[in-house]
């Protein structure tokens, strides 16, 4: 079986959940790695005051035994503690007695830049928050402890991933950055920014130039474009190659196979070359602003301004971790792909196989 992922919840419900399947038996995971990415993603320079509401940490509901897999699909539970102040407004059921805390009336401004016009024309809803509970980024909680399973299993077959941030506002040093937080801070303005996300130890053969969706730069790229704001994806030097001449672009093959360079960020016609895979995602500006932008107000169609929520000024930290579990997922998904097993113990013999035949051509330590 495939490892697959679906996750379900909304923004201010009572829980986010992830079911992974396909995930081989006797793999150990650690609660306190999970929780750990977790924190992670809360933290950041310009992060909003709901990161001190929620204190987010993973519960198991199937799928694992005193902190052993058992090859059943794993039900992973993040809470949403802020839940407690939207019960009335985000209750399941139609609430009975006087409304009460937050949530409580429609939503009728929609965000430029959220998906809040398009998600009430797609699914008819008249109350916005029926379309931006789901489309939150606060559901990418789960995404991250799904990939911090994800990183158990990589780790298991030497493969280590790791994501920071690189740019935020057009600033790419640490004191730009954050100057150019507080500057937005003031403002009362949003900014945006670029991470990056390396995988070292991954071995030639993951994905497939046979099909156009098995390709390895194909799969890592839909998986950050799915991430919210994420507008740009690049593998490698990705659009510099663009402006290059062909005697610059690619990476030359040495005796030993060794390459000297990396500019395909370690995959090649859609398969992975053993070169450390390089990603790099762009994320536009937040679009819940502080100062908000011009909408239309859907109950009278007039002129107004769009709805204003608690807000980041910047997220590009946590998007660096919420991009490496992407990242993981799906390359844990390629090696299973390529080694399957049921069975921890089956897909390391099956690397083991795999590296002992091409061994004789390729060394990891050429890289």
């Amino acid at each position: 079986m495939a490892l697959g992922l679906t996750t379900a919840g909304e923004s201010h419900g009572p829980a986010l959940t992830a079911i992974v399947t396909g995930l081989p038996a006797g793999l150990r995971l650690e609660k306190d790695a999970i929780d750990a990415d977790l924190r992670r993603r809360q933290q950041g320079y310009g992060r909003s005051p709901r990161q001190k509401l929620e204190s987010d940490e993973v519960e198991v509901l199937s799928g694992l035994r005193h902190g052993v897999t058992l090859g059943t699909p794993l039900t992973l539970v993040v809470r949403n503690r802020d839940h407690a102040n939207w019960t009335w407004g985000m209750s399941p059921w139609r609430p009975e007695g006087e409304p009460a805390g937050k949530g409580t009336k429609p939503v009728t401004l929609p965000r430029p830049g959220h998906a809040d016009l398009a998600g009430i024309l797609k699914y008819a809803h008249e109350d916005v928050r029926n379309a931006l509970e789901r489309a939150s980024a606060r559901h990418t909680a789960v995404h991250v402890a799904a990939g911090a399973v994800a990183k158990a299993l990589l780790r298991e077959l030497g493969i280590d991933v790791a994501g920071r941030p690189v740019e935020v506002g057009g600033e790419t040093s640490e004191e730009g950055m954050r100057a150019a937080t507080d500057a937005a801070r003031n403002d009362r303005d949003t900014l945006g920014g670029i991470v990056e996300v390396v995988a070292t130890g991954a071995p030639p053969g993951l994905g497939s130039y046979a099909e156009k969706g098995d390709r390895l730069d194909a799969r890592l790229a839909l998986a950050l474009m799915g991430i919210q704001a994420v507008k740009g994806v690049e593998i490698g030097d990705g659009f510099a190659l663009a402006r290059r001449r062909g005697t610059e672009a690619h990476d030359e093959i040495y005796p030993g196979l060794e390459r000297r360079t990396n500019h395909a960020g370690g995959i090649e016609g859609g398969v992975s070359n053993g070169e450390p895979i390089l990603v790099r995602a762009a994320m536009k500006p937040l679009p819940t602003l502080m100062r908000p932008l011009d909408s239309v107000d859907l109950a009278t169609g007039e002129p107004a301004k769009a709805l204003v929520e608690r807000s980041d000024v910047q997220a590009v930290e946590a998007l660096a971790v919420v991009a490496e579990a992407a990242i993981a997922f799906e390359l844990a998904r390629a090696a299973l792909d390529k080694l399957g097993g049921d069975a921890m113990v089956d897909v390391l013999a099956a690397r083991d196989a795999y590296l002992a035949r091409i061994g004789d051509t390729w060394h990891p330590h050429a890289s």
